[in-house]
C-alpha cells in the first residue's frame, strides 16, 4: 500500500489528484469547525450528552462530530447518501429514469442532475427539523431562546409554555431561524459539491473519502476513551491499593485493540478474496495467423459491494431519529407515543439490529444488481470465443454466472452483517443496567465513553478499511495504465 502511494506521488497527474482530494478533505474540516449564527459554541458541548446512546450518535461520527457541534456542516453527506439511494431505486421503479441510465454519459448527467435537486429537497427539511430540535431539546444551544424552569425564554423578554414555529416567529426569531435553517441547508449542498469535485478531479468516491475522513476524526478520542479505561482505576487506587480492576481494566484495553488489528486483517483478507470462473477460449484463424487457445478466468471479489452497502443501512435505520426532530414538542398524544418508540429505536433495541442486519444484507445485492450485469459478461465471453468449462454459451452461461454471484454476495453479506452487527450485540449487553452498573463500579471508570465507540466501531471500521482498500485499487488501477508499455516500448 505504502509502494503504490510512494509510487503515485512520483506520477505527476496522480500527485495532482491526491493533493487535490487532499485540499478537499482539509477545506471540509474547515467547514465542519465554523459555527453557524445565533448557535452558542459554549453550550455545544450538551448535544454530546442528549445523542449519547442515541442513533444521532452515529450521524455525529460520520460527520466528524459536526452535529454535535452544530457547525455549518452538521447534515455532512447524510442528505446526498440519501437522494442517491433514492434515485437507484427510482431508476429501476420508474422506466423513464431507467431509460436515462441507459443514455451514456448525458443520462448520467441528468440523473445527477436530478440528484443534486433532491439532495437539496432532504437537507431543507433535515436542515428545518434540526433547527427545531436544538432550539427546544437543546435549551440553550442558541441565543434566541432559553429553556428554563418557567418555559421558554425568548430573546425578547418574553415566556411560553409552548414552543413550535409560531411561537418562534411570533416572538421575533423567525428572520433569525430561517437563516440557520438556510446555513445547514447551504452547508448541505457544499458537502454535495465537495463529494462531486473529488469524483471528477481526485481519487476515489467523493462520498467515501469524506466519510473516511471524519471516521478518522475520531481516533484521537477514542484512544482518549481506551487510555481512560485503562489509567483510571490506578488513579482511583491512590488511596486503596491494590484492587483487581488495575489488572483487569488494561487487559480490556489492550484486548480492545487486539480485536480492531485482528479485525482490520480479517477484513482486508475477505476483501481481497475472490472466486474465479474458469474460462477456455477456442483457437481462431484469422488470415495467417492463429490465436485464442488460451484459459483464463472470470474474477468475482467475495465483497464486490464494498462499504456502500453499510453507508445505504445506516441512512435507512436513522430516518426514523430524523423524522423525530420534526415533532419533539408536538401535542398530539400518538405522536408523542410515536417519538417514544422511536427514542427506544437504537442500536441497544434488538429490531434495530435486526433491521440493520436484514437491510445490509438486501443493499448487498441491491448494489450488485446495478452494478453487475451477468447478461453483458455472457455475451462478452461468447463474443470472444470463450466458453466455461462443461457450461454451453449463451443463456446457461448467464444463468451459471449469477448463481455463482448469487452466492458470494450472500457469503459476502453475512461478512458485513456480521463484522457491523456484532459490536452493537456487545454494547446491548453491557447497556443493560445491571449489567452497565456493576462493571462501571468494578472497573472505577465511566463507560459511557467507552461504550460509545463499541457499538458502531463494526461499521466505521469496514467503512474506513473499505475505502483504504479502494482508493489503493483506484490508484493501481491508474498506475499500470500510466506504466503500460507496447511492443513497440
Amino acid at each position: 500500500m505504502f509502494q503504490t502511494l510512494k509510487n503515485a506521488w512520483k506520477t505527476p497527474e496522480l500527485k495532482t489528484k491526491l493533493l487535490f482530494t487532499l485540499i478537499i478533505v482539509i477545506l471540509y474540516r474547515l467547514g465542519a469547525s465554523i459555527m453557524v449564527p445565533w448557535i452558542d459554541p459554549a453550550a455545544t458541548t450538551q448535544m454530546v450528552d442528549m445523542y449519547s446512546g442515541t442513533v444521532l450518535e452515529y450521524l455525529s461520527l460520520l460527520s466528524g462530530g459536526a452535529l454535535t457541534q452544530a457547525t455549518l456542516f452538521a447534515l455532512s453527506v447524510s442528505p446526498y447518501i440519501t437522494a442517491s439511494i433514492v434515485m437507484q431505486l427510482l431508476t429501476i421503479a420508474i422506466p423513464k429514469l431507467e431509460q436515462l441510465s441507459k443514455e451514456g454519459e448525458e443520462g448520467k448527467k441528468k440523473i445527477s442532475a436530478i440528484t443534486r435537486l433532491v439532495t437539496i429537497a432532504l437537507a431543507l427539511i433535515t436542515s428545518f427539523g434540526y433547527t427545531l430540535m436544538i432550539m427546544s431539546q437543546g435549551g440553550g444551544m442558541t441565543t434566541l431562546v432559553k429553556l428554563t424552569n418557567a418555559g421558554y425564554t425568548w430573546a425578547n423578554g418574553n415566556t411560553t409554555k409552548a414552543f413550535n414555529i409560531v411561537e418562534i416567529f411570533k416572538n421575533g426569531a423567525g428572520l433569525q431561524f430561517v437563516t440557520i435553517v438556510a446555513c445547514y441547508c447551504a452547508g448541505a449542498a457544499l458537502v454535495m459539491w465537495l463529494a462531486e469535485k473529488i469524483n471528477e478531479k481526485g481519487i476515489g468516491n467523493g462520498i467515501s473519502i469524506i466519510l473516511f475522513a471524519n471516521i478518522l476524526s475520531g481516533i484521537p478520542s477514542t484512544v482518549a476513551n481506551l487510555w481512560a479505561l485503562a489509567s483510571t482505576p490506578f488513579k482511583a487506587g491512590v488511596n486503596e491499593g491494590f484492587h483487581a480492576s488495575m489488572i483487569v481494566a488494561p487487559a480490556i484495553a489492550l484486548l480492545i485493540v487486539a480485536i480492531v488489528v485482528a479485525a482490520v486483517y480479517f477484513i482486508v483478507w475477505f476483501t481481497n478474496s475472490e472466486r474465479r470462473i474458469p474460462v477456455q477460449y477456442a483457437k481462431r484463424v484469422v488470415g495467417r495467423k492463429m490465436y485464442g487457445g488460451q484459459s483464463s478466468s472470470l474474477p468475482l471479489k467475495l465483497n464486490m459491494s464494498g462499504v456502500m452497502p453499510i453507508i445505504f443501512a445506516n441512512a435507512i435505520v436513522t430516518i426514523p431519529a430524523t423524522i423525530s426532530m420534526f415533532t419533539t414538542n408536538a401535542k398530539a398524544e400518538w405522536i408523542k407515543k410515536a417519538n417514544n418508540l422511536i427514542a427506544g429505536f437504537n442500536q441497544t433495541n434488538a429490531l434495530y439490529i435486526i433491521l440493520f442486519a436484514i437491510l445490509l444484507i438486501a443493499f448487498a445485492f441491491f448494489y450488485i444488481m446495478i452494478s453487475f450485469n451477468p447478461v453483458e459478461v455472457a455475451n462478452n465471453i461468447r463474443n470472444n470465443g470463450g466458453a466455461v468449462p462443461g457450461i454451453r454459451p449463451g443463456k446457461p452461461t448467464k444463468d451459471y454466472i449469477q448463481k455463482i454471484l448469487n452466492r458470494i454476495t450472500f457469503i459476502g453479506a453475512i461478512f458485513l452483517a456480521v463484522i457491523a452487527v456484532l459490536p452493537m450485540i456487545v454494547y446491548a449487553i453491557l447497556a443493560i443496567e445491571p449489567i452497565y452498573n456493576a462493571v462501571g463500579s468494578f472497573l472505577k471508570v465511566n463507560l459511557v465513553g467507552v461504550l460509545g465507540g463499541i457499538a458502531f466501531s463494526g461499521s466505521s471500521i469496514l467503512i474506513v478499511v473499505g475505502v483504504a482498500l479502494e482508493t489503493i485499487r483506484e490508484l493501481e488501477a491508474q498506475l499500470t495504465m500510466r506504466n503500460y508499455k507496447g511492443f513497440l516500448d
